[in-house]
């Protein structure tokens, strides 16, 4: 596999890892809950869910032909009203995670060397992605928070759970518990 074969395979293995992660946290919760905040001011699991839904069809839709930010988008909007229900919501979730996992299809030998514009600014393929998997990543960090948060004693973590990192490994690796 050369670099760019691996680079890609990498890539959608940790995209999908967050995607996974996020919907392990949306399985536990209900209409209502994922609409609570915080604060007033914080975002609830639906807006995040809404702002990453807004970014990944405007970053990926067109990945090398049109800028990333799209002139449709309203980003402002994408924090104001959010998913009326889990449901619409997953929807939406899906509806964005195929745009992008369609896009990275696309990338192949002939246009890997490519510049992709964000905002006006050029990007190598591997920059534009490594840009929107940290900025998924952190979206989905905010969204299991909140999902533990809003859980609580009931919150079933959706990776290793705290103080199973010896029985993870000994079942993944055959490693001697210590």
């Amino acid at each position: 596999m050369d670099f760019q074969e691996n680079y890609l395979s990498n890539a959608k293995f940790e995209f999908l890892r967050y995607k996974t992660l996020g919907e392990k946290t949306f399985d536990q919760l209900t209409d209502q809950k994922i609409l609570w905040k915080h604060g007033d001011t914080d975002n609830s699991i639906a807006l995040i869910v809404k702002h990453m839904v807004g970014n990944m069809l405007s970053r990926w839709t067109h990945f090398f032909t049109e800028d990333g930010e799209k002139t449709w988008r309203d980003r402002e909007s994408e924090f104001e009203v959010p998913y009326t229900s889990k449901e619409v919501m997953v929807a939406h979730w899906e509806k964005g995670w195929k745009c992008l996992f369609d896009a990275l299809e696309g990338i192949d030998a002939s246009n890997f060397g490519s510049k992709i514009k964000i905002r006006g600014q050029e990007h190598t393929v591997i920059e534009a992605i490594n840009r929107q998997l940290a900025h998924y990543a952190s979206h989905v960090g905010q969204i299991v928070l909140l999902g533990k948060m809003i859980k609580g004693p009931d919150w079933i973590s959706p990776s290793i759970p705290k103080g199973e990192s010896k029985t993870f490994n000994q079942k993944m690796f055959g490693t001697p518990k210590s």
